[in-house]
Parts: C-alpha cells; structure tokens; sequence
C-alpha cells in the first residue's frame, strides 16, 4: 500500500506531519487521529487490516507527537488540537481534494476527544465520525489525582505528568506490547494543563453530545484500564443520531488497533464507513433550523423554578448580593444600569480592568471579569481580528472593493481599531450600522479624534430589515454579525437578515458570523442577569451545524472557523460564491 509522509501549516504556522494511503484516485476516505503520546507510524499495522485499497486513508499527527514540532505532550490549551484538526482537514480538502460528505473520521483514546469535540464545536458535514476507546474519563488510580493535578497547574503552568502506562496495559499481544515499549517517538510526557483541559472538553462535550447528529460507532474495551467506561457509556446515552453503535469488546485491552481483536475492530469500521459513505445524510437541522434540544432548554429557562426550592432559593440570594454588594464592581453596576448584554457592559468587559468602591468593589469586579463567559468573549474578540483578517487578505487577493460593513455594530470602537492596522489596510472604508442612535454618535465622535471619520461612516439601519440591508451602497465585499444573532431565539428574524446581507455582499464576498453553541451558565444568566430590555437575560443556544446551516441556506459556504479555549463562542467565515450559488 502506497504511503507518504507530509505536512501541513497550523494557523500559528507550525509544520505538522501527517501521512496517507491510497491517496491516488480514490474517491472516499478515512481521517485517523492516534491516541495521546503516540503518532501517525502508529497506523501502519493498522492500515492493511482495515482493508480498504480503494479508500484514501490520511493519519494525523498532533502537535508535540512524534515527528511534529512542540514540546512533547504540550500545546497552548486541549482546544488547540481541535482548531489543528480543523486546519488539518480543510487542508486535506484543498490539497487532495478530499470530500467531507464522503469522509469517516476514525479517532482513537484522546484523540476521540479531539475528534468529539471537533465534531460539536465546527459541525462538519463527514459521513460519520468512529470513537475507539474514547479517553473521556482517564483512569488516574490515585483518589483525588485529578484535584492535585488542577493545584498543581496553578502553581506551576507548564507542568508535565508522565504517563504510567506500560505496553501490557495496552494490549494482550505481546509483540505488539513490546514494539510499544521500544518505541523511542513515544514520549509518556503530557501537561498537566492538556490533562485537565482533556476531562473539561469531555465533559463539555458529553454534557451536550444530544446536538451532535453525525452517524457514530463506539468502541469499549471489556479490560481497559486506561479509561473509565462511565464517560463513554454517557456520550452515547445521549448522542443526537439515532444512527449510532456501541460495541463492548469482551477482554480487549486499551489499544484495541493492535490488540489481537483488531481484525474484528477494522472490520467493523469498514462496514460502518461503507455504510455511511453509501448513505450519506445531511445534518437534520438542514430541514429543521430549529434544534429541539436547545428549544427545549430556552422554554425551561422561561419559566420559574418551583417555589419553594433549593435551586430558586440559590438564585434568589445570587440576585440580591449582584443588587446590593455586587454594585461596588464598576462591571456590575454598569450590567445593571444598561443591561448584561448590552454594548457598554461588554466594552467594559473587553477592556478587563477593575474597578470598584470601597476597596473590596475591585476584588468584586475582578471575580466579575474573570467569569469563563466573559473570559470567551476577550477570545472571541481575538477570533474576530482573526477572521477580519483572513477575510479581507481574501477581497485583496481577489481585487474586490475594500469595503466592509457591520449590521449591528454599535460605537464601532473594533471597527476603529480594523481601521487603524496595518494589516488589514489604509485603503480600507467601513460602513457602521446600529439601531441605537447615542452608540452611533459615541462612534462618530470616537472617529473624529482619530482622526478616521472619512474612512467610516455610521448609519442607522435595523438588522433585521431585508430590504433595508439589500440596498447598502456601496456594496460590502466583507459583512460582518457579531453578538447579534445570539440574542435572538427565532430562527426566521435570522433568515430575513441573512437574505437581505446575500443580496448586499458583493459576489464573491464575504460574511463573518459569530456563534454562541454552548455556554457553562445559561441557567445562572437566566435566573439571575437582565437584558438590554431589563427582563432576565434568556438566551437559546443554537447549535454550530444549525447555525451554519441558516448561512448556507440564505446562499453562503462556510469556509472557516475560529473557537475560543473553552468552546463557548464561535467566529466563522463563509462566502458568497460568484453567480450567488453556494
């Protein structure tokens, strides 16, 4: 079988490696992604028993693995594996022009966490997505190990665990344990910070594995004492596909790839695959842009909790102490008197510095500023300059007009800051729109001390009109909504904006969108947080493949995704192919 060694760029401009298979000629194909520690050599064994000649087989390797740069077993974060693999898979679309409709991701131990969590959080449209002995619970022996470990990282952040496990513990093969153990690109080295940031991610994404729709096989090992069944068991208990298998392998050990059941697992994968690749199903919420789990959860969220209970008295004190001793933070005081979500709250949240009376108003405020969704935001932020900059290297590139507008942009104070680098351009003219006339004049005002009130101009304009937005001139080559459609539950106020902005960008263009699939305290924001209109801060979350789907139906192909460390927010680009047919 034909196999090659090659690498890819990451966005942070790391050279990975990767190798393939059968690449010549085939027209489907599978993704592997190794277990922790490990590396892309790993599949050769594995390769000729999944026997597939005719299937285009690509294997991964991650940061910090074997022949990859990075210091091993490190990386920024566990989210920076998901965004690799992201990178990872639009390449193989660009480069060997791998199709996703006609791709089963196969992800092995921790990298079927990389594979889960890449599947909730970028939506793909694969054919179906294999998780072998998935490392959402690692076995860490020792009670309270996992504490100790979190303690440990705060102390000293580059911390790095080694690994205990020995080749026996793997499999039952022997010579396969000991080609294992003699393995000098295995390195037993992981960070502590990836290790926690691994039980997190899992139980984020098992938490709302009921989104994900994509076919799935499991694989369980009866003898793993790598991982704890529990977590597995969890995942797909409340998997969204009702197209989905798990299969318990009686006295498999860990490593089921080269465990002496493999012809079983390779033969089980090539059914699952040929299966799905032959009856590919587009995501449901293709025909139902309006996800009924999150339905469910924002009607939940509307109602009172029961009185009396626990969970409402919980609440209630959290209400009172934000009323009364949570107004000496400057963050708080400010969510109060202008709304949680509103423009002045979240430029106040951007800037990330406390204030507040009486000395311990600033301890407040800080304990404010450091809530993981308002941390998420300060990333989005950074994944929206990132999205910014993408976009408009691409309306260069193409000698399209320099011109770019926000629907719901506020002041515009990021827009000045577009403005001002040099990056994005000189040349570069905005186009402000927003329904609030004082936020507009702050933003004119604003751009007259830059000096740059000719290179932008501020309108008011409602979002949501389809007409109104239809008629911008000049026409925007990059349309940007940002925080906007996360603070409206129906999906049909998002279409006719989504009409509207297909018939305003320019053909070609681009449009940057943000997303919000998940979030930690949508329950705490509801019960305790107001809006802009002072009612409680309510808020659906829409997941990733609906959101995407809204934007390929109004015309538009999604071609990239940013995400930020704890899967919260969500900046995509999408374009509007020439001829106005995505």
């Amino acid at each position: 079988m034909n196999s090659e060694r090659l690498q890819f760029t990451t966005d942070d401009g790391l050279a990975l490696h990767y190798k393939t298979w059968n690449v010549a000629g085939a027209s489907k194909a599978l993704v592997l992604l190794h277990r922790g520690h490990e590396h892309a050599d790993r599949w050769d064994t594995v390769v000729p028993h999944l026997k597939m000649p005719d299937t285009a087989i690509y294997a991964w390797e991650a940061r910090g693995h074997g022949q990859s740069p990075g210091r091993r077993g490190h990386a920024s974060g566990f989210m920076e594996y998901v965004r690799d693999l992201d990178t990872f898979f639009h390449h193989l679309q660009k480069v060997h022009g791998l199709v996703p409709e006609r791709t089963v991701v196969v992800a092995h131990s921790v990298g079927g966490v990389v594979g889960a969590a890449w599947v909730h959080d970028f939506a793909p449209r694969i054919a179906g997505l294999v998780l072998a002995t998935p490392a959402l619970e690692v076995n860490l022996i020792v009670p309270g190990a996992l504490t100790g470990i979190r303690m440990l990282q705060k102390v000293k952040p580059d911390a790095t665990i080694k690994s205990y496990v020995q080749g026996s513990w793997l499999t039952r093969d022997a010579g396969a344990a000991a080609v294992y153990d003699a393995d000098t690109l295995i390195s037993k080295d992981i960070s502590a910070k990836i290790l926690v940031d691994l039980f997190d991610t899992a139980k984020r994404v098992i938490s709302d594995a009921e989104v994900m729709d994509r076919p799935l096989l499991m694989f369980s090992a009866g003898a793993d004492k790598v991982v704890k069944r529990e977590a597995a068991d969890q995942l797909y208990e409340n998997y969204g596909s009702d197209q989905k298998t798990h299969l318990t392998l009686k006295g498999a050990r860990h490593a089921i790839f080269h465990d002496v059941c493999r012809d079983e697992v390779c033969g089980a994968i090539k059914r699952f695959a040929e299966r799905c690749i032959a009856n590919f199903t587009p995501p449901r919420l293709e025909a139902d842009l309006s996800n009924p789990v999150t339905n469910a959860e924002f009607a939940m969220l509307k109602k009172p909790l029961p009185s009396p209970s626990m969970r409402g008295l919980s609440f209630l004190l959290q209400r009172l102490s934000m009323g009364t001793l949570g107004k000496l933070s400057e963050g708080i005081r400010i969510g109060h008197a202008t709304g949680f979500d509103s423009g002045e709250s979240l430029d106040y949240v951007y800037k990330n510095k406390a204030n507040g009376g009486l000395g311990v108003g600033k301890i407040i405020d800080r304990g404010y500023l450091d809530a993981i969704g308002w941390r998420g935001i300060r990333q989005r932020r950074a994944c929206m300059n990132q999205a910014l900059k993408y976009a408009l290297k691409q309306v260069r590139e193409a000698g399209m007009p320099l011109q770019l507008m926000d629907i719901a942009g506020g002041a515009g104070r990021y827009l000045l800051d577009v403005l001002e680098d040099e990056e994005c351009g000189f040349d570069l003219k905005v186009l402000c729109r927003d329904w609030s006339e004082s936020a507009l004049d702050t933003g004119r005002a604003t751009a007259r001390e830059k000096g740059l009130q000719e290179r932008i101009t501020h309108v008011k304009g409602d979002a949501f009109d389809e007409n109104s937005l239809a008629s911008v001139e000049p026409k925007p080559s990059v349309a940007v909504v940002s925080g906007l459609y996360e603070l409206f539950p129906e999906n049909e106020m998002l279409q006719r904006s989504l009409r509207g902005l297909h018939r305003a960008v320019n053909d070609g263009g681009w449009l940057i969108y943000t997303g919000q699939p998940w979030h930690p305290q949508v329950e705490m924001i509801a019960r305790t947080l107001t809006n802009r209109d002072g009612q409680f801060w309510v808020m659906r979350r829409r997941p990733q493949g609906e959101m995407d789907a809204l934007v390929e139906a109004a015309g538009f192909k999604k071609e990239k995704e940013w995400v930020d460390d704890f899967g919260i927010f969500t900046v995509s680009v999408a374009r509007k192919l020439k001829g106005g047919a995505a």
